[in-house]
């Protein structure tokens, strides 16, 4: 088996190909998610991008095989600069944030600051671990509740906002 260093040097192979490739590893036992995350630390942004969301394709199938340190990970890679890496990260969080419900604080701050982010994608992403935090309930809501009506009434895309108030309403319930 190729390691994960020559996956994603492979010019022969596509992006989308990389990230399944990674993903089937992770789901399958071949390379841990610590393996995932280590090489991802100190991986280039582009590199680190294509292991996040390998992670957030194999979390959405599998969300128990991230493990606390992915999940540190993912909470921290929400602040770096490439607007792709914040975007995957976000959607392993939203995937995963049921696993680690007193885990949250990090990450619920890192994503309301990625909720005012310029790049919509970022903002939709971040609406939608956001949306995720709050179905659970969680102490968190008492201040994350008026907090996301604020990002809600302020962003102008309608698909953000009708995340965060699909997740309003099934606060209420």
């Amino acid at each position: 088996m190729m390691t994960i260093q020559e996956l994603l040097n492979d010019k022969d192979l596509k992006p989308k190909v990389k990230t399944e490739t990674l993903s089937g590893w992770l789901l399958d036992g071949k390379i841990s998610t610590d393996d995932l995350v280590s090489f991802a630390q100190i991986a280039k942004d582009p590199a680190k991008a294509t292991c996040v969301e390998a992670l957030e394709f194999a979390t959405r199938q599998k969300p128990s095989i991230l493990n606390i340190t992915g999940f540190q990970f993912v909470t921290q890679a929400l602040t770096t600069k490439a607007p792709r890496v914040k975007w995957e990260s976000a959607k392993v969080i939203g995937n995963t944030a049921h696993l680690f419900p007193g885990k949250l604080d990090e990450a619920v701050k890192n994503l309301l600051d990625n909720a005012k982010h310029e790049g919509t994608v970022v903002r939709w992403s971040a609406a939608f671990a956001l949306g995720e935090i709050l179905k659970l309930k969680t102490k968190y809501n008492a201040s994350l509740l008026p907090a996301v009506e604020a990002i809600c009434n302020s962003d102008e895309k309608n698909s953000i906002k009708k995340i965060y108030l699909d997740a309003i309403k099934k606060t209420s319930k």
